[in-house]
């Protein structure tokens, strides 16, 4: 039997660069898929490549009415949620605090932290009708080690910490279990892209090159720990950040032959 036979699982971004990566494994594993954001054109497309337990959700994550809707949706059509994961996210342009727009913050922190907030809140009665069940919030290392000329995506993916920590301790007795994903650099259009007001990616100004695994991370690496977390062979996991970043934040490495 496949690891997720006859759950549901709703992802946010669902088909995006790291999104889609996960929608395709959980459906591989046996799952009933919501595609859930505002990228319609390529939501449905992915939901229509994938077949009958797929289904495309247009879901603006930081207005909570889209959020009871998207939910409804996808209980109308596979029953309750099993698993939500918080993978939507939005990336600032470089820029010194000093010279960040309070619009500019105010976006930020309403897509990758209120947007996190609004889907466990919308989802828990959903997983409780599940019997239990799991939810991911996938955020950053910068969340754990900060990043100079980015203030609103560090203080939202610090923020997205403690929000998986209260949600863990609260929803531990509903068989809930809460935990956060903290990704290096993935090569995805987030990376490999501008961000808005940007005028280069910041693949164009990082190396993996000194670091323990000199590579730059792909969609798959931090699919196969998500899958992984959402599964009942980490029961006994909850509250917990899981880093895969290559060594990022463990710094430079020692070359074997300076050692």
């Amino acid at each position: 039997m496949r690891r997720f036979e006859d759950r549901t699982v709703l992802v946010t971004g669902g088909a995006g660069g790291q999104g889609a990566s996960h929608t395709r494994a959980y459906h591989a594993e046996g799952a009933n898929v919501v595609i859930a954001g505002v990228a319609e054109e390529r939501g449905l497309a992915l939901a229509a490549e994938l077949g009958d337990r797929a289904l495309f959700v247009r879901l603006d994550v930081t207005d909570e009415q889209s959020w009871t809707a998207a939910v409804a949706a996808a209980e109308e059509r596979f029953g309750p949620l099993s698993i939500l994961v918080n993978n939507a996210g939005v990336q600032n342009a470089a820029a010194p605090i000093e010279a960040t727009d309070l619009r500019v913050w105010q976006r930020i922190l309403d897509i990758n932290l209120t947007g996190a907030f609004l889907g466990i809140k919308a989802a828990v009665p959903s997983l409780r009708r599940a019997g239990g069940g799991a939810i991911v919030n996938i955020a950053s290392t910068s969340g754990i080690g900060g990043t100079a000329f980015y203030a609103p995506y560090v203080a939202g993916k610090w923020a997205v910490r403690g929000l998986t920590k209260t949600a863990a301790l609260e929803l531990g007795r509903d068989g809930i279990r809460v935990n956060a994903i903290h990704p290096g650099v993935i090569a995805t259009p987030f990376i490999t892209e501008p961000a808005a007001g940007s005028d280069a990616p910041i693949s164009d100004f990082y190396s993996p090159e000194p670091f323990a695994i000199p590579r730059m991370g792909e969609p798959a690496d931090v699919t196969r720990l998500l899958l992984f977390l959402t599964s009942d062979e980490a029961s006994f996991a909850t509250g917990s950040e899981y880093v895969v970043d290559g060594g990022l934040l463990l710094g430079p490495a020692l070359k074997h032959d300076a050692a």
